[in-house]
């Protein structure tokens, strides 16, 4: 799929919530809310995968759930391909989620052909390091199917101190 449909699939995803989503740290506890289509569920079982592997510790699985040409943002950084992200944060990624526990209070994904795009909030509250978390955060994620395997290609994370 060109880059420009791909960028058309998870804007009209996005525009489509209404509101920013997304938690990128693990699940601890049930959707509030969620807005998953049917067509979905097997990229929401790969997000859920991935944050899984996370709170495991398991960043070899965490690795395995993305793409070779991942693309990851956060906070203003860029990791350009799943090697990147697996040897400069991906082990301090799975140490916070370890320490932090996270509540996913939203979710919302639909899939177009191979191409789904899904989108969580939520908010994560404890310490890490010795200083306290409590922060909302939201988590955009593109995955492309092959076959009957997703793959994330894209993760988009960003977070706020609770208001």
């Amino acid at each position: 799929m060109p880059m420009s449909a791909l960028r058309a699939v998870a804007l009209g995803g996005l525009i489509s919530l209404g509101s920013p989503l997304s938690a990128h740290e693990p699940v601890a506890a049930p959707i509030a809310r969620s807005a998953l289509s049917p067509a979905a569920r097997g990229a929401a079982a790969m997000v859920d995968a991935f944050h899984a592997a996370l709170r495991r510790g398991d960043t070899r699985s965490a690795a395995a759930s993305l793409a070779g040409s991942a693309l990851i943002f956060e906070d203003g950084g860029v990791e350009r391909s799943k090697a990147e992200y697996a040897s400069q944060h991906l082990a301090a990624d799975a140490a916070y989620t370890q320490a932090v526990p996270a509540v996913l209070t939203r979710r919302a994904g639909d899939a177009i052909g191979p191409i789904a795009w899904i989108a969580s909030e939520g908010r994560t509250t404890g310490s890490y390091s010795g200083k306290p978390v409590d922060r909302i955060t939201a988590e955009t994620m593109i995955l492309k199917r092959s076959g009957r395997d997703w793959k994330i290609v894209h993760i988009h994370w960003s977070s706020a101190a609770k208001p």
